[in-house]
């Protein structure tokens, strides 16, 4: 919810609201991979260069994000662009753990098949999002 100027309450449309969350926690996921990618590197059994470089090119992704997240009405094909590349992130990540490309520990595992269940998790509410609007 959120105030108006003469202080009365409104919905957040629904679409918005999962935009905003998705650019706070992308964003967050992003400097988390880039500025810690060595702690957890040790951590997760991960390459280093691995997790840095996915922290660096969800930069751009969480811009693009604010983008959409800021519009009154976020634009559909920018959307529908925003889903097809949580969905392929999603794909890709799960992919990635049947490689021998990488070899994570336990915690390692858990933990990137986590961030690709929440990214798919995000592609669903805002196809569900757009379908509203």
């Amino acid at each position: 919810m959120t105030m108006t100027t003469a202080g009365t309450a409104r919905r957040t449309p629904p679409l918005r609201l999962v935009l905003r969350i998705d650019t706070v926690l992308t964003g967050g996921f992003a400097v988390l991979l880039a500025a810690l990618a060595g702690p957890l590197a040790s951590l997760l059994a991960l390459p280093e260069p691995f997790l840095r470089w996915a922290g660096v090119v969800l930069l751009p992704v969480t811009a693009f994000l604010i983008f959409l997240a800021t519009r009154r009405e976020p634009p559909r094909a920018g959307v529908w662009s925003l889903i097809t590349l949580n969905v392929l992130w999603t794909a890709g990540s799960l992919a990635l753990l049947f490689t021998p490309w990488i070899a994570p520990n336990a915690l390692g595992v858990a933990f990137w098949a986590a961030q690709a269940v929440l990214v798919g998790v995000f592609a669903a509410a805002q196809y569900t999002g757009l379908r509203r609007n």
